[in-house]
């Protein structure tokens, strides 16, 4: 076949792996520098989409919205397009796929759901939006009794043609809306994990959740709630339950947060579905400790605990962190745009112990106008380099603080992503002396 492969990020190299034995491969990117394997044709530039219907098949990269492959060719080009996921969906050796979306949450839910999987004794793959592209699974000795779980975005699931036997969404807040039309799209997106479900599937929600009440709504598999019977939530003593059992207290959680009892409770409504070891699931909880860039702690200096959340992008998660810790904190805001307000952050930042707000990056005006319609006037311009942030963050520390990178924004003004940012903050943080 003659394949197209647009977008040569990790799901584009993953594509190429996949298909380039036999085929006849050209990659399309528009990233000018992109280094292509040798004697590999390669179409590159502002015009990297021109001209796709040549091809027999056309490997779509998340980064790449359909529209724009619709617009720089026709809407019949769609019938041409196929994705990692939905390759990987149909050539799977397993039926037992679990396909876990949300706004956050997702890596630490399916995090927990693998681990609770592997501890009932089955034979785990774990993949998707962050960390092994669902192609390069395959690659990995799958069995069909074998269970996946797949991390999916937006991004992945905007045209989705295949089904989850297990399909899960968290919690939804406004995200990507510099890359979605607007929020109907992102949510439309989010259903197409449920499209194709059948009466033998199950779907997973938020029970207090109207987005994700409505992005199941499509699935013709059995809609189950979690935080509410009868899936797992959190009663009165602070027990997590399910089907009148103990899982485990809220205290013996490894896991920071409120918002994690969400994901804990997901993953446990999630896997009893397929296995009720209470035990495997409490193990699990009460060991996991979290995963990097999500409220991690880095060290404690001088009586000054650091904690790393750079995955913290929006608003909405680094007011989850804000208000995970009680102590006074000096906070640091800022990065690149989402497409999102930032006035419940400012109230959040107002009324939870914040010694200072250091502003950083593109947003720092926007999230200061925000700072100032509150009344919140603690706030000073953070640096233009890792090592100035954190360093000023220091010096206005004291003894008991927290010093929390929670940027609430995206990171390409100053970072390659939120992962180098993370490393760039807990590399300077080790270096304190």
């Amino acid at each position: 076949m003659n394949i197209a492969i647009v977008g040569f990020g990790l799901e584009g190299k993953a594509a190429f792996d996949y298909w380039h034995e036999g085929n006849q491969i050209t990659i399309c990117d528009q990233n000018e520098q992109v280094q292509a394997p040798e004697g590999i044709v390669t179409q590159l530039g502002p015009n990297y989409l021109d001209n796709l219907g040549r091809f027999d098949l056309i490997v779509r990269s998340p980064n790449v919205h359909p529209w724009a492959l619709m617009t720089a060719n026709s809407p019949d080009i769609m019938g041409k397009v196929t994705t990692n996921t939905n390759e990987f969906f149909r050539a799977s050796p397993t039926r037992n796929i679990i396909g876990v979306t949300g706004t956050k949450g997702k890596g630490t839910t399916c995090s927990l759901i693998s681990g609770m999987l592997e501890a009932c004794g089955y034979g785990v793959h774990f993949g998707g939006n962050v960390g092994v592209p669902a192609l390069e699974l395959m690659r990995r000795g799958i069995q069909p009794e074998h269970w996946v779980v797949l991390e999916l975005s937006s991004f992945q699931l905007m045209d989705l043609k295949y089904g989850p036997h297990v399909g899960v969404c968290l919690m939804i807040t406004a995200e990507h809306l510099d890359w979605h039309t607007d929020m109907k799209e992102y949510v439309e997106a989010k259903q197409h994990l449920f499209h194709e479900q059948t009466e033998q599937d199950f779907a997973i929600y938020y029970a207090n959740d109207k987005y994700s009440k409505e992005i199941v709504k499509p699935s013709k598999g059995q809609k189950i709630p979690y935080l509410q019977e009868p899936g797992a939530y959190v009663n009165e003593a602070g027990n997590i339950i399910i089907d009148n059992q103990i899982v485990c207290h809220t205290n013996e959680l490894k896991l920071l947060g409120k918002h994690n009892w969400q994901n804990a409770c997901a993953a446990v409504t999630s896997v009893w579905q397929i296995n009720k070891n209470i035990q495997a699931m409490r193990e699990v909880l009460t060991t996991f400790g979290g995963l990097e860039h999500r409220l991690e702690f880095v060290r404690e200096l001088n009586g000054v605990k650091y904690y790393n959340d750079s995955f913290g992008t929006t608003p909405e998660t680094a007011i989850v962190a804000l208000e995970t810790f009680e102590e006074p904190k000096v906070v640091i805001l800022g990065g690149s745009d989402k497409g999102v307000s930032y006035d419940d952050l400012a109230k959040v930042v107002k009324e939870n112990n914040i010694r200072k707000a250091l502003l950083i990056g593109d947003q720092a005006a926007r999230i200061q106008a925000a700072l100032d319609a509150v009344g919140f006037s603690n706030y000073q311009p953070g640096g233009t380099s890792m090592a100035e942030i954190v360093n000023n963050a220091r010096s206005l520390a004291q003894p008991g603080d927290i010093i929390l990178l929670s940027p609430a924004c995206a990171s390409f003004d100053m970072f390659v992503d939120y992962k180098d940012r993370g490393v760039q903050f807990k590399q300077v943080v080790q270096a304190l002396v």
